[in-house]
């Protein structure tokens, strides 16, 4: 993963002190994002003058009212990330770190995305002892909180932030606003098992410095803060305890859907299979909801994957019959996920009927099938196609081959390969759409078949050529191949999404395109164009039936790692 990353900066009333602190920072080359939370106007002329000074890499943010350092953080957190960056490294305005330990932290945060990087006060003669023994009280605390020693030090204001994580958090929590924000953001990042890494880092406290930490109500705040982290800290005992026993997962920031790792055993895969065939569905079908239970409570990258894409489409389609993002919506949609899989095993055993399954509007099917041409067909992980491509293969319509990447799921595709021995002979795994797969693919058209491509996964690999284009209201990448192939093969092109509608399953077969023409001058236009109207049809489909959408990663995070949500649509090529 490359980090976008840029430097938060909060301050109140640090005239003297933010000139140097800047200074110290711009020289790391990193953009700045000074958020002034109620300063006085000499402060504020201060910053007017960096700003000008600095203008291009300096970022002045204004709260009209003083409204605490963690509201300012916060602030300048979710700046940061809408402004397109991954990651924020947070230092406080009054000059007391060492900004030249900045490379150290993101070298840190380099070589793991995920975790939150945290100074390690190194302290000289200059600390007050009072300060310095009071924070061990703290530190204290902490440990007992998270049942762990993993946060050396709860306090320091010297640290990097992966935004999805942290943004996360604050979106959904209400965080406090003063000081007790830098300790409970802390934790409660911990309770969601994210790693921390710690650097130490030199910390000097000038002669004459301005403090703004109210010695009393501060630490009432703070008392407050670990009494509610203390009763949640109980309330969440049984899963911290299991968490001490269970590996933490180190999840890749934004890692592609092919390196997510595939959950569940094949024994346990099989053991389904099995009762299925015992036992039949409806019985079977039980033992979805206990299993789906454990994966919502142990899969906290798929729940969050969920939750942001339930509130895109919230944000898309406000409508009142939209899923609100949650618990109970997460539940849903794995349960649909899980019920899909095992539709998809119960057609290829024979225990799905062909009438189970109908053609809304058969009218575009029939026709190509009467002119007995091939055609390329563009589906997605909305709905099952697997289940149409079963149907299609035990009924001996054989002239349909998928083009699939099956790497990430190798257990669960044995168990349908051996629910029926011709599973795999029309199935053609490849990793990108290119010229040389164009090839391959040419004389499977022309003896008419239906290539049955998915359209709403970037290519699996580190090379393949995306292109952007809207999607619930925010930029996503989406595969050239589709549309590269299209043009390649110089054939008709259809939509294909199969749903499940009322205990069936309903085809909608669209025309998409008699032929896809790619001119060279404006390639990249067209590309990006033809993936916007792709785009859309999903768009339909996933407000028509929104948990039968089934990409549990962070479809709007770019495949060079940066974050989601970032304004621009244009194409774009990797090599």
């Amino acid at each position: 993963m490359s980090l976008a990353a840029c430097i938060v900066v909060p301050i109140y009333n640090h005239k003297d002190a933010i000139g140097g602190t800047v200074a110290n920072l711009v020289v790391h080359g990193l953009p700045l994002i000074v958020v002034d939370d109620g300063s006085d106007a000499a402060t504020q002329q201060v910053l007017a003058q960096l700003a000008r000074r600095y203008a291009g890499q300096l970022t002045l943010l204004r709260r009209p009212e003083n409204g605490g350092k963690g509201a300012a953080v916060m602030a300048g957190l979710r700046a940061a990330r809408d402004a397109g960056y991954t990651h924020a490294l947070q230092i406080d305005a009054d000059g007391q770190h060492d900004a030249a330990d900045v490379p150290r932290f993101l070298h840190a945060a380099q070589a793991n995305p995920r975790a939150v990087v945290i100074g390690r006060p190194i302290y000289d003669e200059s600390v007050p002892k009072a300060r310095l023994y009071g924070r061990y009280l703290t530190h204290v605390w902490v440990w007992i909180e998270t049942l762990s020693f993993t946060i050396r030090d709860s306090m320091c204001g010297f640290r990097l932030y992966p935004l999805d994580l942290a943004c996360a958090l604050i979106d959904r929590v209400k965080l406090p606003e003063r000081m007790d924000f830098d300790i409970e953001i802390l934790v409660r990042l911990h309770w969601r098992r994210v790693e921390f890494v710690s650097i130490p880092t030199a910390v000097t406290y000038a002669a004459g410095g301005v403090s703004h930490f109210d010695v009393l109500w501060d630490n009432v705040r703070i008392s407050r803060s670990h009494t509610r982290l203390v009763a949640g800290m109980l309330a969440r005992l049984p899963l911290l305890l299991a968490h001490k026993l269970l590996p933490r997962a180190r999840a890749h920031g934004g890692a592609p859907w092919w390196r997510t790792a595939e959950r569940g055993s094949r024994l346990g895969m099989q053991l389904l299979a099995l009762s299925c065939r015992v036992f039949g569905r409806r019985f079977t079908a039980l033992w979805l909801h206990p299993i789906v239970a454990y994966f919502l409570l142990t899969g906290r990258p798929a729940r969050e994957a969920s939750r942001r894409y339930f509130e895109r489409l919230r944000q898309a389609a406000p409508e009142p019959r939209t899923p609100r993002p949650g618990w109970l919506t997460a539940y849903r949609h794995m349960l649909a996920f899980a019920q899909s899989g095992f539709d998809k095993l119960a057609a290829w055993s024979g225990r799905v009927e062909p009438s189970d399954v109908c053609i809304d509007d058969a009218t575009a099917f029939d026709a190509l099938v009467a002119s007995g041409r091939g055609a390329l067909v563009i589906g997605s992980h909305h709905g099952n196609l697997e289940m149409a491509r079963a149907l299609a293969v035990r009924g001996a319509h054989t002239k349909v081959t998928a083009i699939v990447y099956t790497g990430h799921a190798k257990r669960f595709n044995s168990v349908l390969a051996g629910a029926h021995r011709d599973f795999a002979q029309h199935l053609m795994e490849v990793s990108d759409f290119g010229p040389q797969t164009a090839l391959m693919m040419q004389e499977r058209i022309e003896r008419g078949e239906l290539l049955v491509i998915v359209g709403d996964r970037t290519p699996a690999s580190e090379s393949g050529r995306t292109t952007e284009a809207r999607f619930l209201g925010a930029t996503a990448a989406f595969a050239q191949g589709p549309y590269v192939l299209a043009h390649a093969l110089a054939c008709p092109v259809y939509l294909l999404f199969c749903l499940k509608e009322r205990g069936g399953y309903r085809l909608y077969f669209e025309p998409f395109a008699e032929r896809i023409e790619l001119p060279r001058r404006a390639r990249a236009e067209h590309i990006a164009a033809w993936a916007q109207r792709f785009a859309a049809r999903l768009e339909h489909y996933c407000r028509k039936a929104p948990y039968q959408w089934f990409n549990f990663y962070d479809f709007w995070a770019r495949p060079n790692g940066n974050p989601s949500g970032n304004p621009s649509g244009s194409a774009h090529g990797r090599t």
